[in-house]
């Protein structure tokens, strides 16, 4: 069993699909905000740690070009008075407020305290972050920043336990107390400096930035599918308005065309697309009831005639001739009631594609000759000149039946509608690989504005003119299916009161066709 199927309008489709792709934007947003800000953080960090160490080992190796002496007298966590080699680095100093810098020494050292001035003059973080250790190539430690020394026991990480290789530096992280810090180690020829801060501003920020965007971007996408909808809903709106029009149209008010928005765009051209479309159905529609209309009068003249002649044979007893008479005329109505009926089939099975043409190899030069052969009988009854110029084996690929058809139809339309005395000529020649068929007769021609009317069905030129010429018309429809079955154009020209002139042009190679 199939599950059913939810049923979206396009509106509600459009506003999902534009909520999803600003909800991924709007995510890979925040993704790429909140990265690029730790990234930042963490790369000024470093640099900032890095720049510290930088003027520590500066200011090491400048004092012991002044004393030229190797550092020694290790520090000791004793309250007194540092008096090693590195006494310049005072605890005392290390002790003072950020805002106490310049505080000088006791006796024994009387300069400011160099290591924290290297650090305001290198970074705009909090100085009191900062944890700094220098120790000797054998991890001798001679100074401690006052912080790192409130660590316990637990000593910042010397370079020589990450990396063992002299000139080198580089980056890790460890957590003292609970406190996760970035750590900077490098090593010269006399000392190992270790330089960490605490992550916890870091942290701070980034926590409060995950904060803003969890406030910010759902609000923003709550926004974007309200302001979505919305815009769903007006850009669909003149959908609404064809639909409404549309529903109105029946087969009754075909000629009502749907209304064209303001705008040329997408809904516009779909628009002018259905009104197009409305049209072709109104003139099928008037094509189908002028046929109904046609049709039903084709037959009912013939009919008329046959049930008028049956009445009136059975009205009293006949002669034998007269019963032949009157069989014989109601056999010439019934004639003429099939030839409608299967004209109109077949032109049926055109129009539906249900034709079928037997493609091969055929000489027009023979079709064109047996046809005014065959006509010529009726020529000489209406003194017409029948007279043809036909080239020898103009051959192609088609339907030899229909092909005489075509031929048929023409050449005896010509020979009817053309007075007595007149002239009928045919011409049959080879022309730029295409097969051109010339009919033209001295008739009575066809008034201009009915020459496109020419091929639909059930047309006949004006009935006064041609009372004493029987047809059905549509024969020439017959003929125009035919050529264009066999990839060629049927075109006429006529000068009305003079004569009509028909031209078939069919290419020779038919391979390939298609019936419809």
């Amino acid at each position: 069993m199939s599950s059913p199927v939810v049923k979206l309008s396009l509106r509600l489709r459009l506003t999902i699909w534009y909520s999803a792709i600003v909800a991924l934007t709007l995510s890979a947003f925040g993704v790429l905000t909140y990265t690029t800000v730790s990234k930042s953080l963490h790369k000024n960090l470093d640099a900032s740690l890095e720049r510290v160490s930088n003027s520590l080992e500066f200011i090491i190796q400048k004092k012991q070009q002044e004393t030229n002496k190797p550092l020694s007298s290790p520090y000791k966590r004793k309250k007194r008075r540092n008096t090693s080699d590195l006494a310049f680095l005072s605890e005392q100093y290390n002790a003072a407020t950020p805002q106490d810098t310049t505080m000088v020494a006791d006796s024994a050292a009387e300069e400011p305290d160099v290591v924290w001035s290297a650090v305001y003059e290198h970074i705009l973080m909090n100085s009191k972050n900062f944890y700094i250790q220098i120790a000797d190539t054998n991890n001798v430690i001679y100074w401690r920043s006052v912080n790192s020394r409130n660590l316990s026991d637990k000593l910042l990480p010397f370079y020589n336990t990450i990396v063992e290789k002299e000139g080198s530096k580089v980056f890790s992280y460890d957590s003292i107390n609970g406190q996760k810090l970035r750590i900077y180690a490098t090593r010269s020829s006399e000392a190992q400096i270790t330089v960490g801060y605490t992550l916890t501003e870091i942290e701070d920020t980034l926590s409060d930035l995950f904060g803003l965007l969890k406030l910010v971007l759902p609000l923003a996408l709550l926004l974007a599918i309200v302001g979505g909808y919305f815009l769903a809903r007006y850009s669909l709106r003149q959908v609404d308005v064809i639909t409404h029009s549309a529903q109105e149209i029946t087969a009754h008010n075909l000629s009502k065309r749907l209304p064209m928005p303001a705008v040329n765009d997408e809904i516009a051209r779909l628009t002018a697309t259905l009104n197009e479309m409305i049209e072709r159905l109104e003139a099928s529609f008037a094509q189908i009831r002028q046929f109904t209309s046609d049709a039903s009068h084709e037959l009912r003249t013939p009919l008329a005639i046959l049930m008028g002649e049956l009445e009136l044979i059975l009205r009293r007893e006949r002669s034998k001739d007269e019963y032949v008479e009157a069989i014989s005329s109601s056999l010439e109505e019934v004639i003429r009631l099939s030839q409608v009926v299967n004209n109109l089939l077949e032109i049926s099975r055109a129009e539906s594609g249900q034709a079928t043409m037997k493609f091969d190899l055929v000489n027009i030069s023979k079709i064109a000759e047996d046809v005014c052969e065959d006509l010529e009988i009726i020529a000489d009854e209406k003194h017409i000149t029948l007279t043809s110029e036909i080239q020898e084996f103009v051959t192609l690929r088609g339907d030899s039946i229909r092909l005489h058809q075509v031929f048929l139809n023409i050449i005896d339309n010509a020979i009817k509608y053309t007075p007595d005395n007149g002239e009928v000529h045919v011409k049959v020649a080879l022309e730029n690989m295409k097969a051109v068929i010339v009919v033209t007769d001295t008739g009575i021609g066809i008034h201009e504005e009915d020459i496109p009317k020419i091929f639909d069905r059930f047309f006949r030129v004006d009935p006064s003119r041609s009372q004493d010429v029987q047809g059905n018309g549509l024969g020439l429809s017959i003929v125009r299916w035919i050529v264009e079955a066999h990839n060629g154009t049927i075109t006429v020209s006529s000068t009305f009161g003079q004569g009509t002139t028909f031209t078939i042009i069919l290419p020779l190679d038919q391979t390939h066709q298609k019936i419809s």
